[in-house]
């Protein structure tokens, strides 16, 4: 599994694969009619990797020469002086892969270079990603936030997770 720094040459897989990963992973708390209708749009992240917003890494994995999975990191959105885990996500046909493990590595060595500490969100009702980030050492901090989306209030948890001082 390579994990490599994203270009703007894979917007198109970055976003077929977050969308594919809310179709799946969010079924059951978001109306499956609304995920099905999701457009693929890729020139959000076409402009996203080809100039990232300032602090901003994506990194992207790939097997048997396809993007099979993303990350990106970057300065907190709600605290100051540290880092947060934006996005991961890896295509459906490739969970249990390996790939989710790369990219979080990846990612977090990313942080640990530039923070002591990072912050993650995460739907409350989405077990599995909660066990992989609790699994790689992230504990949840207690914060909490609301967000509807199409209708739903889905909660979500904040994780949080302490890097050595270099």
């Amino acid at each position: 599994m390579e994990v490599r720094t994203a270009s703007a040459r894979d917007a198109e897989s970055v976003e077929r694969i977050r969308v594919r990963g809310w179709q799946v992973a969010y079924r059951h708390v978001l109306p499956p009619h609304e995920l099905d209708a999701m457009p693929v749009d890729p020139s959000r992240w076409a402009r996203r990797l080809a100039r990232p917003p300032a602090g901003w890494s994506t990194f992207v994995a790939v097997a048997d020469e396809r993007v099979v999975g993303f990350a990106s990191v970057g300065p907190s959105r709600d605290e100051g002086a540290i880092g947060e885990l934006y996005a991961i996500y890896v295509d459906p046909d490739a969970w249990s892969t390996g790939a989710g493990l790369a990219l979080i590595l990846r990612a977090e060595e990313r942080l640990a270079a530039e923070y002591t500490e990072a912050t993650l969100w995460v739907l409350e009702d989405n077990p599995r990603a909660r066990r992989f980030y609790e699994a790689g050492g992230w504990r949840r901090d207690g914060a909490r936030k609301v967000e509807d989306r199409w209708g739903v209030s889905a909660p979500e948890v904040r994780y949080r997770k302490q890097f050595p001082r270099r």
